[in-house]
Protein backbone atom coordinates (compact mmCIF):
# COMPACT_ATOMS: atom_id res chain seq x y z
CA UNK A 1 0.00 0.00 0.00
CA UNK A 2 0.97 3.62 -0.37
CA UNK A 3 2.82 5.08 2.65
CA UNK A 4 1.27 8.55 2.25
CA UNK A 5 -2.24 7.11 1.84
CA UNK A 6 -1.83 5.07 5.05
CA UNK A 7 -0.48 8.12 6.86
CA UNK A 8 -3.20 10.57 5.82
CA UNK A 9 -6.15 8.18 6.16
CA UNK A 10 -6.20 8.45 9.97
CA UNK A 11 -5.81 12.20 9.97
CA UNK A 12 -8.73 13.04 7.71
CA UNK A 13 -10.81 10.32 6.02
CA UNK A 14 -10.86 7.85 8.94
CA UNK A 15 -10.18 10.16 11.88
CA UNK A 16 -10.63 8.02 15.01
CA UNK A 17 -12.64 10.66 16.88
CA UNK A 18 -14.67 12.53 14.27
CA UNK A 19 -15.34 9.72 11.76
CA UNK A 20 -14.85 6.32 13.43
CA UNK A 21 -16.00 7.50 16.89
CA UNK A 22 -13.39 5.38 18.68
CA UNK A 23 -11.67 6.24 21.95
CA UNK A 24 -14.54 8.32 23.30
CA UNK A 25 -13.76 7.81 27.03
CA UNK A 26 -10.37 9.57 27.04
CA UNK A 27 -11.64 12.05 24.47
CA UNK A 28 -14.43 13.26 26.72
CA UNK A 29 -12.54 12.93 30.00
CA UNK A 30 -9.13 14.51 29.42
CA UNK A 31 -9.86 17.35 26.99
CA UNK A 32 -10.46 20.01 29.64
CA UNK A 33 -7.37 21.73 28.24
CA UNK A 34 -5.29 21.71 25.08
CA UNK A 35 -2.22 20.49 27.01
CA UNK A 36 -4.10 17.48 28.38
CA UNK A 37 -5.41 16.66 24.91
CA UNK A 38 -1.96 16.92 23.39
CA UNK A 39 -0.40 14.78 26.15
CA UNK A 40 -3.00 12.04 25.83
CA UNK A 41 -2.81 12.14 22.04
CA UNK A 42 0.98 11.88 21.92
CA UNK A 43 1.03 9.06 24.48
CA UNK A 44 -1.56 7.15 22.44
CA UNK A 45 0.36 7.86 19.22
CA UNK A 46 3.55 6.42 20.70
CA UNK A 47 1.71 3.26 21.79
CA UNK A 48 -0.04 2.99 18.40
CA UNK A 49 3.19 3.23 16.44
CA UNK A 50 5.10 0.84 18.70
CA UNK A 51 2.37 -1.78 18.90
CA UNK A 52 1.57 -1.61 15.18
CA UNK A 53 5.24 -2.12 14.26
CA UNK A 54 5.79 -5.02 16.69
CA UNK A 55 2.51 -6.75 15.81
CA UNK A 56 3.23 -6.41 12.10
CA UNK A 57 6.77 -7.75 12.55
CA UNK A 58 5.47 -10.74 14.56
CA UNK A 59 2.30 -11.41 12.55
CA UNK A 60 3.63 -14.61 10.99
CA UNK A 61 4.61 -16.15 14.33
CA UNK A 62 1.55 -15.18 16.41
CA UNK A 63 -1.01 -18.02 16.15
CA UNK A 64 -4.50 -16.91 15.08
CA UNK A 65 -6.21 -18.40 18.12
CA UNK A 66 -4.19 -16.27 20.59
CA UNK A 67 -3.74 -13.10 18.57
CA UNK A 68 -5.95 -10.88 20.76
CA UNK A 69 -4.17 -11.82 24.03
CA UNK A 70 -0.84 -11.35 22.22
CA UNK A 71 -1.97 -7.90 21.03
CA UNK A 72 -2.96 -6.93 24.58
CA UNK A 73 0.42 -8.02 25.99
CA UNK A 74 2.32 -6.06 23.32
CA UNK A 75 0.14 -2.98 23.80
CA UNK A 76 0.38 -3.22 27.61
CA UNK A 77 4.17 -3.32 27.36
CA UNK A 78 4.24 -0.05 25.42
CA UNK A 79 1.69 1.55 27.74
CA UNK A 80 3.81 0.60 30.75
CA UNK A 81 6.89 2.19 29.17
CA UNK A 82 4.97 5.39 28.28
CA UNK A 83 3.44 5.51 31.78
CA UNK A 84 6.84 5.20 33.44
CA UNK A 85 8.36 7.88 31.19
CA UNK A 86 5.47 10.25 31.93
CA UNK A 87 5.76 9.68 35.69
CA UNK A 88 9.49 10.37 35.53
CA UNK A 89 9.59 13.35 33.17
CA UNK A 90 6.06 14.82 33.07
CA UNK A 91 4.60 14.25 36.55
CA UNK A 92 2.10 17.13 36.31
CA UNK A 93 0.67 15.87 33.03
CA UNK A 94 0.70 12.31 34.36
CA UNK A 95 -1.34 13.44 37.38
CA UNK A 96 -3.79 15.35 35.13
CA UNK A 97 -4.36 12.36 32.84
CA UNK A 98 -4.56 9.94 35.77
CA UNK A 99 -6.12 6.56 35.11
CA UNK A 100 -6.50 7.25 31.38
CA UNK A 101 -2.82 6.53 30.69
CA UNK A 102 -3.03 2.88 31.90
CA UNK A 103 -6.38 2.56 30.13
CA UNK A 104 -4.67 3.11 26.77
CA UNK A 105 -4.22 -0.69 26.88
CA UNK A 106 -7.90 -1.19 26.14
CA UNK A 107 -8.35 1.81 23.86
CA UNK A 108 -10.53 0.77 20.91
CA UNK A 109 -8.33 2.64 18.43
CA UNK A 110 -5.21 0.64 19.28
CA UNK A 111 -6.91 -2.76 19.38
CA UNK A 112 -8.82 -1.98 16.18
CA UNK A 113 -5.67 -0.97 14.29
CA UNK A 114 -3.81 -4.05 15.54
CA UNK A 115 -6.60 -6.37 14.38
CA UNK A 116 -7.72 -4.57 11.22
CA UNK A 117 -4.38 -3.37 9.89
CA UNK A 118 -1.10 -4.30 11.59
CA UNK A 119 -1.79 -8.04 11.69
CA UNK A 120 -2.14 -8.21 7.91
CA UNK A 121 0.22 -5.52 6.57
CA UNK A 122 3.95 -4.79 6.36
CA UNK A 123 5.95 -3.06 9.08
CA UNK A 124 6.34 0.14 7.02
CA UNK A 125 2.63 0.33 6.22
CA UNK A 126 1.77 -0.43 9.85
CA UNK A 127 4.11 2.34 11.01
CA UNK A 128 2.40 4.80 8.64
CA UNK A 129 -1.04 3.66 9.80
CA UNK A 130 -0.11 4.01 13.48
CA UNK A 131 1.40 7.45 12.94
CA UNK A 132 -1.58 8.65 10.87
CA UNK A 133 -4.21 7.36 13.30
CA UNK A 134 -2.22 8.73 16.23
CA UNK A 135 -1.85 12.15 14.65
CA UNK A 136 -5.55 12.22 13.78
CA UNK A 137 -6.41 11.32 17.37
CA UNK A 138 -3.96 13.91 18.73
CA UNK A 139 -5.22 16.70 16.48
CA UNK A 140 -8.82 15.93 17.41
CA UNK A 141 -7.99 16.00 21.14
CA UNK A 142 -6.04 19.26 20.82
CA UNK A 143 -8.88 20.88 18.89
CA UNK A 144 -11.51 19.72 21.36
CA UNK A 145 -9.33 20.64 24.35
CA UNK A 146 -8.55 24.07 22.87
CA UNK A 147 -12.20 24.96 22.35
CA UNK A 148 -13.12 23.81 25.86
CA UNK A 149 -10.16 25.62 27.45
CA UNK A 150 -10.77 28.89 25.58
CA UNK A 151 -14.46 29.00 26.48
CA UNK A 152 -14.17 27.39 29.92
CA UNK A 153 -11.06 29.11 31.27
CA UNK A 154 -10.28 31.96 28.88
CA UNK A 155 -6.85 30.51 28.13
CA UNK A 156 -5.04 28.36 25.58
CA UNK A 157 -2.17 26.03 26.50
CA UNK A 158 -2.25 27.74 29.90
CA UNK A 159 -1.76 31.26 28.54
CA UNK A 160 -4.51 33.76 29.38
CA UNK A 161 -6.23 35.08 26.25
CA UNK A 162 -8.67 37.54 27.74
CA UNK A 163 -8.43 40.07 30.52
CA UNK A 164 -9.71 39.68 34.06
CA UNK A 165 -13.17 40.80 32.96
CA UNK A 166 -13.69 37.54 31.02
CA UNK A 167 -16.51 35.41 32.42
CA UNK A 168 -15.65 31.75 31.67
CA UNK A 169 -18.37 29.37 30.57
CA UNK A 170 -17.83 26.80 33.33
CA UNK A 171 -20.04 24.28 31.55
CA UNK A 172 -17.26 23.85 28.97
CA UNK A 173 -14.77 22.32 31.42
CA UNK A 174 -17.40 19.98 32.88
CA UNK A 175 -18.47 16.63 31.29
CA UNK A 176 -21.59 18.11 29.63
CA UNK A 177 -19.32 20.63 27.89
CA UNK A 178 -17.29 17.77 26.44
CA UNK A 179 -20.40 16.07 25.04
CA UNK A 180 -21.78 19.33 23.67
CA UNK A 181 -18.53 20.40 22.01
CA UNK A 182 -17.81 16.97 20.52
CA UNK A 183 -21.38 16.62 19.25
CA UNK A 184 -21.27 20.03 17.56
CA UNK A 185 -17.88 19.26 16.01
CA UNK A 186 -19.02 15.89 14.64
CA UNK A 187 -22.23 17.49 13.36
CA UNK A 188 -20.24 20.22 11.60
CA UNK A 189 -17.87 17.69 10.01
CA UNK A 190 -20.80 15.53 8.81
CA UNK A 191 -22.54 18.61 7.40
CA UNK A 192 -19.36 19.65 5.52
CA UNK A 193 -18.89 16.10 4.21
CA UNK A 194 -22.46 15.97 2.86
CA UNK A 195 -22.04 19.37 1.21
CA UNK A 196 -18.98 18.08 -0.68
CA UNK A 197 -20.73 14.90 -1.85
Amino acid sequence: MNFVKNLTRGIIRENPIFVLLLGMCPTLAVTTSAVNGMGMGLATTAVLIGSNVVISAMRKIIPDNIRIPAFVVIIASFVTIIGMLMKAYLPTLDAALGIFIPLIVVNCIILARAEAFAFSNSVVDSFADGLGMGLGFTLALILLGSIREILGAGSLFGFTLFGPAYEPVLLMILPPGAFLTLGLMIGFINWKSKKKA
